[in-house]
């Protein structure tokens, strides 16, 4: 197959996160199964028009405010006669609208849906420029019966409950690369040790798990706190930290490379994820495989992520009084940690990706046939 993929970012891309990471995983694998890959994204400072990263010919054009405008100019302009096999429409807040000028097979791929939380990451008008695309987009992909995958049960009852087909849509999971996060007991911190992983957003409300902290240093002495993960919320992040007089205790790593994050993954005791919803929660999964457990807020695709009481715990979102008396809990009750980590660990081997390309190119496979290409 010839495959056109468009997405915002790519892997390289400094503000890349889950989902690139999930499209990369399972796109280089296809590639390496004898099929040509082509990625569309948005351009960053430094970053090469066009280039091959692990397979994938990934093709670099406009800016990450207006990407979308260029897609349908550039498609037309020249991926229209490259001739295709198929085009996937990776949605990721701005979408696309391919069924309007894609006449050939195509699918859709939803991490999940903004909704109402964009209203908690970006300014009002610019909140409702993103929830009103999104709302057209649905109604697009329900019209023309676009095909899609989505990478959670909660993405895929969300999808059915917006007038979606569940016969119309496959799960695809994110899963973990076993190869490289591995389990390394030797390294855990000997001190207490906290961890945040993922991007510093608005709606991952990171503020929850500070505020939270900062009342947990009450009852856990020598606790830390590991942030780790760029974005454009640090800043405010930063300034809460000191305004509650805990910065001494927190440390902001930034961007780190992967190997650099899997070191970190063995260290910590735990991780928690405060998000106020997620596509499923990657890090999830790559915490489990370094047998770390996690702590999230109970919301769409981080339930389905954590078995709650069995590979992690869950507690309602928003509650920082509940988020603090969980993390004292874990930090006092070794048993609890080790039981809930082990557990983690055997349930992440379950998600590998290779199975996932396998299923992802027998999906893209059956999509070409039924349209008679």
């Amino acid at each position: 197959m010839n495959i056109l993929i468009i997405n915002w970012q790519d892997r390289k891309n400094p503000d890349a996160g889950g989902a690139e990471v999930h499209l990369h995983e399972i796109f280089s694998r296809v590639v390496r199964m004898g099929h040509s890959v082509t990625l569309y994204c948005s351009s960053f400072d430094g970053a090469p028009p066009e280039e091959l990263v692990d397979g994938i010919r990934v093709v670099r054009e406009g800016g990450r405010q207006l990407f979308n405008y260029h897609v349908p100019l550039r498609y037309m302009r020249s991926f229209r006669q490259e001739r295709y096999d198929i085009v996937i429409d990776d949605m990721n807040k701005i979408p696309f609208f391919t069924p309007l000028f894609v006449r050939g097979p195509h699918m859709g791929l939803i991490h999940h849906l903004f909704d109402r939380s964009i209203f908690l990451e970006t300014l009002f008008p610019i909140a409702v420029y993103v929830y009103l695309m999104e709302r057209w987009a649905i109604a697009l992909f329900r019209r023309t019966r676009t095909k899609m995958f989505a990478v959670s049960p909660s993405t895929k009852a969300e999808l059915v409950a917006n007038g979606l087909r569940a016969e119309d849509i496959a799960l695809v999971h994110n899963c973990v690369d076993h190869a490289t996060h591995t389990p390394g007991e030797s390294e855990r911190s000997a001190a207490p040790l906290i961890g945040y992983f993922g991007r510093l957003k608005r709606y991952k409300s990171v503020d929850h798990l500070l505020k939270a902290f900062a009342a947990v240093r009450k009852d856990v002495p020598g606790v830390k706190l590991l942030i780790v993960g760029e974005g454009d919320h640090r800043k405010d992040l930063e300034m809460l930290a000191s305004s509650l007089g805990i910065a001494a205790d927190v440390r902001f790593t930034g961007f780190v490379s992967e190997e650099e994050k899997v070191r970190l993954l063995r260290q910590v005791w735990f991780v928690v994820n405060t998000s106020s919803k997620e596509g499923w929660g990657l890090t999830v999964i790559e915490a489990n495989a370094c047998r770390t457990m996690v702590l999230a807020s109970d919301v769409p695709g981080l339930r389905d992520a954590i078995q709650d009481g069995v590979t992690g715990l869950l507690y309602p979102y928003g509650d920082v009084g509940e988020l603090t008396r969980s993390m004292v809990r874990l930090l006092s009750d070794t048993e609890l940690r080790r039981r809930l980590s082990q557990a983690a660990y055997t349930w992440s081997l379950t998600f590998d990706w290779a199975k996932v390309a396998e299923l992802t190119v027998s999906l893209l496979e059956e999509e070409i046939g039924r349209c008679g290409r």
